[in-house]
């Protein structure tokens, strides 16, 4: 990981009428990066995460990922802005598969399936997991708490690192695909605390049952 001086995320340049990162352009953010703490005059800062090993140029890699739009993929801990690689193939794969297997289940359950959203309450700290079941319609940019959230794991991702956080939200339950290893943990919150369960509680199904049900794609090693 890699800790850099940020300009903050184009939704909150948008909300304080800030020009976005091509407006400062490439030269202007590596100099920025390189400023141990220092502040960016007339911009709002934050201290960023880069989670993906591959990253070369700071000011390059934010213009792709604008261009791109990867970087509705961001979260911010407690204040700290969190890059994370953009999703493979086989990510993208399982993400599909387990939509199509658990929106039918959640249907039955009453609960409403959606994908990616922001899970907090404010863009000071937020997750954004890869789905979820939710007890009623979501509706604007920030959902307090999720019945379920979906997290399929990518390379030196953080999706064990974020437990306590839906811990404190009380999320009920977590599940936790990874593509790589072709394994399924179903969490259950419990006193505070996540733990295994063999079934769910909220939809017919266990981690052995859904991993059965995946068509595991190919990773690269």
């Amino acid at each position: 990981m890699f800790p850099f001086l940020y300009v903050t995320p184009r939704r909150i340049f948008e909300r304080n009428g800030l020009p976005n990162t091509t407006g400062l352009g490439v030269a202007s953010l590596n100099e920025a990066a390189h400023r141990d703490g220092q502040a960016l005059v007339g911009c709002t800062c934050m201290r960023t995460l880069v989670l993906d090993s591959s990253t070369a140029r700071l000011g390059e890699l934010l213009e792709g990922r604008r261009r791109s739009g990867l970087d509705r993929l961001d979260e911010v801990w407690e204040g700290v802005l969190h890059m994370v690689p953009g999703p493979s193939g086989a990510h993208s794969l399982v993400e599909w598969q387990l939509a199509r297997l658990l929106g039918p289940l959640a249907e039955l359950a009453g609960l409403h399936a959606g994908g990616q959203f922001n899970l907090g309450e404010s863009e000071e700290d937020f997750r954004v997991p890869d789905g979820g079941l939710h007890r009623t319609s979501p509706s604007g940019v920030w959902q307090r708490t999720a019945a379920l959230v979906v997290e399929v794991v990518s390379p030196g991702d953080e999706s064990w690192e974020k437990l306590p956080f839906y811990a404190a939200h009380r999320v009920d339950e977590v599940l936790i695909v990874d593509p790589r290893e072709r394994s399924v943990s179903w969490l259950a919150l419990k006193d505070g605390e996540y733990r295994p369960i063999e079934r769910s509680g909220l939809v017919d199904l266990g981690a052995q049952g859904l991993a059965e049900q995946l068509d595991w794609p190919p990773v690269d090693s």
